[in-house]
């Protein structure tokens, strides 16, 4: 399928950078460039472009902005941000962006986006049709930083949520990944049936939990599958005792 598409950046060596990465990518067909996002959002109602690939830092209406209004269309169109900044992975993802960039960005990124749009385009509902059912409410992914790029945690893979000051570190296995937010905005996004906070620094997931235990003066504690032990916050104590049943 050719897929059309729209380059929103502010920064006119940006543009022609993502137009020559853009050739070599057959699925593509370019449409239309802008470089600012009020001029962004007139052109796409004309255009209607299959996607946009879309900077974020941007003046007077950011890219973010855009994401907002764009989604607010029948037809929207898929939304890929190419940035130079890791932090707004979150709120990109909250918009229903397909996927997030870093810039430079290499062909097989690029590549492995076009993927992502194709599988979004063929899900897609036709115009001023309802969907079916209501999205999740809980998130079931993040996107978190790693290295040059951002890669996808399913929730049922972390294990543990460890805050460390204005970043939670998400554990997988042997591995660990720092994710800008924090540990109540998290929670509030997080199944409680899949997980649960024993202490303001720690959400655990709950097939994680190998047995409870305290030490005699009251001290709670959950031992983890993996050999580790967290104590358990005397606030959150609720918490565990409901895991039990008691």
């Amino acid at each position: 399928m050719s897929i059309r598409t729209m380059i929103v950046d502010d920064e006119p060596l940006a543009i022609e950078r993502l137009q020559m990465l853009c050739a070599r990518e057959p699925r593509i067909a370019l449409v239309g460039t802008a470089s600012d996002g009020e001029a962004a959002l007139r052109l796409i109602e004309v255009l209607k472009p299959d996607l946009v690939m879309l900077d974020i830092a941007m003046p007077l209406l950011d890219g973010i902005g855009v994401a907002r209004a764009v989604g607010r269309m029948g037809m929207r169109p898929a939304v890929i941000f190419v940035t130079a900044f890791e932090g707004f992975a979150v709120e990109a993802f909250d918009l229903a962006a397909v996927d997030y960039m870093l810039k430079p960005v290499a062909h097989d990124r690029l590549s492995r986006a076009i993927d992502r749009v194709e599988a979004a385009l063929r899900n897609r509902l036709p115009e001023g049709e309802a969907a079916a059912e209501p999205q999740p409410e809980w998130a079931e992914e993040f996107w978190v930083p790693h290295r040059s790029e951002l890669i996808r945690l399913a929730t049922d893979q972390i294990d543990r949520i460890e805050a460390e000051r204005d970043y939670m570190r998400l554990h997988v296995g042997q591995h660990s990944y720092l994710l800008h937010q924090t540990i109540s905005s998290l929670e509030e996004r997080l199944d409680p049936q899949q997980f649960v906070r024993l202490h303001r620094s720690h959400i655990v997931r709950r097939d994680h939990i190998a047995r409870l235990r305290h030490d005699g003066s009251g001290v709670w504690f959950a031992a983890l599958a993996d050999g580790g032990e967290i104590r358990i916050g005397r606030t959150f104590l609720a918490n565990a005792r409901a895991m039990t049943g008691r």
